[in-house]
């Protein structure tokens, strides 16, 4: 994984305020491309993310935005508004840089560290630049390909690489363009800390990813073409009731299995829920046909599992296995779990206790 650095971030700032000043005498109240928010307030926003993400690192807030915001001083001019985005680009990079290696803070998308939240700004001020400029009318922009390729590969783990160049593919793993036959996004989302685990990564399906995947989308992510399957799309459906039950909490859903090897989903695998009073916690996955046969399950497994027993009072992984699914008995077997009985439907249950417990 490549790691974020503060140059990336001045970088980014760099070229984001070379190119809004070749539109600064323009008429920024338009609405920016594909966004409900004015150039303006794009450009504020920008701005706010940068000087956000600095409090959560120097802060290292745990669970939630530190809670304040900025705004531009009414009658600020463009150029005002380039010279703010290039003093908060400044504040994070400077935070970036006095980070201590185990600093993590909170953000919607998972924890993240210091490069992480560098990452996140520099995804922030490339797409945005890339909205305003659209709405003024450039529409030829492409930042330092060597930057685009360092975000895809810090943030976006499901993004394919197509052959196409690292800025079409940044555009089309944030939902603004097609790519190759791969069809515009719908939703989309970035992974500040996805489980790493053997030949593949998993990624979270948290509730807008979920909702797109149930109603029969792709969930943002590119499908082998067998995928994804009925296991998955009702998984995204039990977070969904969650969401609206109140009992929904991150990281105990399921999440994608994306292949490293060519950054395709090939299934799910994920919780029942969050572990109970005694730290069990139910587990279940689903392979699309094509990949299976392949040690893809076992990897998952074995990672999500780890990432459990990492997690505060998680004892216990359950799983249930029916009786004829010989290659899940193998699976789960490999990963280190054991044969502890019958389920009621004459299935096998498994059992893998934490080496805490």
């Amino acid at each position: 994984m490549t790691i974020m650095t503060p140059h990336a971030v001045d970088r980014s700032v760099s070229l984001t305020a070379q190119a809004l000043r070749g539109v600064a005498h323009l008429d920024w109240s338009t609405p920016a491309a594909g966004l409900e928010w004015s150039c303006y307030d794009t450009a504020v926003h920008v701005a706010g993310d940068f000087t956000a993400y600095a409090a959560q690192l120097t802060g290292r807030a745990t669970g939630a935005w530190v809670p304040f915001e900025i705004s531009a001083d009414p009658g600020t001019t463009p150029d005002g508004l380039i010279e703010i985005i290039e003093a908060t680009g400044g504040l994070l990079s400077a935070a970036v840089a006095a980070a201590r290696p185990e600093d993590r803070a909170w953000h919607p998308y998972g924890m993240a560290d210091a490069d992480g939240f560098a990452a996140m700004g520099v995804v922030e001020t490339l797409l945005h630049t890339h909205d305003i400029l659209g709405a003024l009318g450039v529409h030829d922009w492409e930042p330092d390909p060597a930057l685009c390729e360092q975000v895809l590969d810090r943030l976006f783990p499901q993004a394919p690489r197509t052959g196409a160049a690292p800025w079409p593919t940044l555009l089309w793993v944030t939902g603004r363009a097609e790519l190759a036959d791969l069809p515009r996004r719908a939703v989309w989302r970035w992974y500040s800390d996805p489980i790493a685990a053997g030949r593949v990564v998993l990624c979270e399906i948290a509730p807008q990813v979920a909702a797109d995947l149930h109603a029969g989308g792709t969930g943002g992510f590119a499908w082998a073409g067998d995928g994804p399957g009925e296991g998955t799309r009702v998984a995204s459906g039990m977070v969904l009731k969650a969401k609206e039950q109140g009992t929904y909490r991150p990281g105990w859903g399921p999440y994608a299995i994306v292949r490293t090897e060519d950054q395709r989903a090939i299934g799910g695998i994920g919780f029942h829920g969050a572990p109970d009073a005694g730290g069990n916690a139910e587990i279940g996955y689903d392979l699309v046909p094509s990949a299976r046969g392949n040690g893809y399950a076992t990897d998952a497994l074995s990672g999500l599992a780890a990432w459990a027993f990492a997690q505060p009072g998680v004892t216990a992984l359950h799983a249930s296995i029916d009786a004829d699914n010989a290659p899940s008995h193998g699976v789960v077997g490999r990963a280190g779990f054991e044969r502890v009985g019958a389920t009621e439907e004459d299935g096998v249950r498994y059992l893998l206790r934490s080496a805490r417990a």
